[in-house]
């Protein structure tokens, strides 16, 4: 399945980029499950990421590994896969992160493609992959205002 979605914000895509840091992905988190940063290395080629996603009843291990970045003149972008997929119901996830000069702004994309089990389970987690997103777009704006 894939998700596409793009929020324009108030900053060149520089400073945008350099904004893509540990607080900006604690600050992106959504309120449920609830998020524990355990590593960010960063947003470059060989990078890690690790989270604990505390469901209440259960905690889940997310580990990505950042496979491919590139910084151009009017673009950046970045690359993350689930390298470790702990939640279950996951095959995988790979999460391509632009940010593209626009107007005296940047537009930050989010594009994920992801699989589950099949195609029946891949409809029903889309609409919750989906929401986490587009909770991203104000936060997004606030952060890069």
């Amino acid at each position: 399945m894939k998700i596409y979605i793009e929020t324009q914000v108030n900053q060149d895509f520089m400073s945008v980029w350099n904004g893509f840091d540990a607080d900006l992905f604690v600050d992106l988190a959504p309120p449920f499950p609830i998020v524990k940063l355990l590593q960010f290395d960063g947003c470059k080629t060989g990078d890690k990421v690790r989270i604990e996603l505390n469901a209440l009843v259960t905690k889940l291990y997310w580990n990505a590994k950042i496979i491919s970045h590139d910084i151009g003149t009017s673009q950046a972008q970045f690359i993350d896969v689930a390298d470790d997929v702990k939640p279950f119901f996951l095959k995988s996830w790979k999460h391509t992160h632009t940010i593209k000069q626009c107007n005296g702004g940047s537009i930050i994309v989010d594009d994920i493609e992801f699989r589950t089990w099949n195609v029946v389970t891949d409809l029903l987690f889309f609409p919750l992959f989906y929401l986490q997103f587009l909770y991203r777009k104000p936060i997004y704006k606030r952060f890069f205002k």
